[in-house]
């Protein structure tokens, strides 16, 4: 039997898993690393803690693997967004800026005043976010020049990671579309922006598809971690691109339903010229020759978490969950719309915050608890409606994470989106797409569909209630009109908290 390792970079921390050809985890091994956010918006890691604990994670399961001289291919999930800078001799000039760090509003604001929002679409795909990486650069530009000035590459963590181990330097598609410099139709680096903004290309790492090979390991390297000097690597892709592909979402209409701190709706694309002006985000696939759109709700499991924590922190949490049964669709007249954290799918607000509508003296924790599950379901479904605005055909959506664990949340997924969901039998999600990549890579299977077919499989399906789902639209339809009725509110009340 042979294996592949897939190497999850995640933001608290990096799991690895081994597969075998049959498409079986086999071993997994997580290693945690620290979150530094010594200011209110920063968010930063060192570097070298991901390089160490992955190291780590590979020599736990090589050491518990029947035959680490099996193990023929590695591939890499990381998270998007996050800036490295090194400088000519290769060393690391700064902690890493992460996804979540939110620091840089004003150069998202230059960025649209100094390039144009229209021309940022046009070739981005994406509007200027404070996760993405250009703001992250033109800060470190701006306050910090002499770090700047000693910049000669910039990296993305999880290909920071594979460097280490080869020392080659790459980025690949799907996560060089996340830094708003990459041309997503063109597949390569604009001239154009990095012109406009006085950053030089050289800047930019090469690119590579997802299943590109990169190198072999250095031999210091696999005398640490247990794997054979020639294992192959693989370039791997941004943690929802091979989210994606671990779930099978590998042709049109193809749909994801992620719920974890953050939800997220992704749907496949083969076109690179779709234009959703902006409203989702529009990245390049995991698949070479194609895309995806993607939207997000910033606090969707979290805003179940906080509820539990808030009101019923000795519960256990199926219990909480459960108890959407006993209350009927609606909530008995209360809807809730999970900004807690802000919003980002339709709204890239901030400052918005969550609401209860329509409180009243009857309502019991089962009904705040359906509104919860009710309200994140509603804000996924605002991408999809998007999605569905645009021409795609959404009439099956995969879904993963803690909404997958409760059948009743899976049926209301099922009655709001009026879509046929499906719970897949294993949810490796990211480090199994990373697993896919190699195994293509090392051909394995003649395509990424190929090696889907094989090795994910569904176990069950939920149907929509068409009558749930009449009474749904119509809450829907209330739903949406809470954001713009609570704006001035909330806007006002931002100057009071904390």
């Amino acid at each position: 039997m042979r294996y592949v390792l897939g190497v999850d970079l995640g933001t608290s921390a990096v799991k690895v898993l081994l597969v075998n050809e049959r498409g079986e985890v086999c071993k997994q091994v997580t290693k945690s690393y620290p979150l530094y956010q010594d200011k209110p918006g920063y968010s930063e890691q060192d570097p070298e803690d991901w390089l160490n604990q992955t190291i780590e994670a590979i020599s736990e399961v090589t050491s518990e693997a029947s035959d680490p001289e099996a193990i023929d291919g590695i591939s890499f999930s990381g998270q998007m967004h996050g800036l490295v800078l090194l400088d000519q001799e290769q060393r690391v000039l700064r902690p890493a800026i992460l996804w979540n760090d939110t620091r840089t509003t004003n150069e998202c604001r230059e960025i649209e005043q100094t390039l144009g929002k229209e021309t940022l679409l046009a070739i981005a795909k994406n509007p200027a976010l404070e996760g993405f990486t250009l703001p992250k650069l033109l800060w470190v530009k701006k306050y910090e020049p002499d770090v700047f000035a000693r910049a000669n590459v910039f990296m993305l963590p999880k290909d920071y990671v594979r460097f280490r181990l080869t020392g080659k330097i790459h980025s690949e598609y799907s996560d060089a579309a996340g830094t708003l410099l990459f041309d997503v139709a063109k597949k390569e680096w604009s001239k154009d922006i990095c012109s406009c903004f006085e950053l030089p290309i050289s800047l930019c790492p090469p690119v590579v598809p997802s299943s590109g090979e990169v190198g072999e390991l250095l031999p210091e390297i696999a005398a640490k971690t247990g794997l054979k000097k020639d294992v192959r690597v693989f370039a791997g892709g941004a943690d929802n691109a091979c989210g994606a592909i671990g779930a099978g979402i590998l042709k049109d209409g193809a749909t994801l339903c992620s719920i974890g701190t953050s939800g997220v709706v992704l749907s496949y694309e083969q076109a690179a010229d779709q234009d959703f002006a902006g409203k989702v985000h529009y990245f390049n696939h995991g698949e070479a020759t194609a895309y995806y759109t993607m939207g997000v709700t910033l606090a969707a499991g979290y805003s179940l978490s906080w509820f539990k924590e808030t009101f019923a922190p000795e519960e256990p949490f199926e219990n909480i969950v459960k108890e959407i049964e006993k209350s009927p669709p609606g909530a008995n007249g209360l809807l809730f719309t999970p900004y807690i954290v802000g919003e980002r799918t339709p709204h890239a607000d901030a400052t918005i915050r969550g609401s209860f509508i329509g409180v009243h003296a009857g309502h019991k924790r089962h009904d705040f608890t359906r509104a919860v599950i009710e309200g994140i379901t509603f804000s996924l479904n605002e991408s999809i409606e998007i999605f569905r605005k645009n021409g795609k055909d959404i009439s099956t959506v995969v879904s993963i994470g803690g909404g997958a664990k409760s059948p009743a949340w899976l049926q209301l997924q099922a009655d709001i989106f009026q879509a046929k969901v499906i719970k897949q039998s294993s949810e490796q999600g990211p480090g199994l797409g990373a697993a896919m990549l190699a195994a293509y890579g090392l051909g394995w299977y003649d395509s990424l569909a190929d090696c889907a077919e094989a090795w994910v499989k569904e176990q069950e399906s939920y149907e929509p209630n068409a009558e749930k789902g009449k009474a749904y639209e119509e809450l829907f339809t209330l739903y949406r009109h809470v954001y713009e009725q609570t704006y001035e509110l909330n806007h006002g009340l931002s100057k009071f908290r904390e």
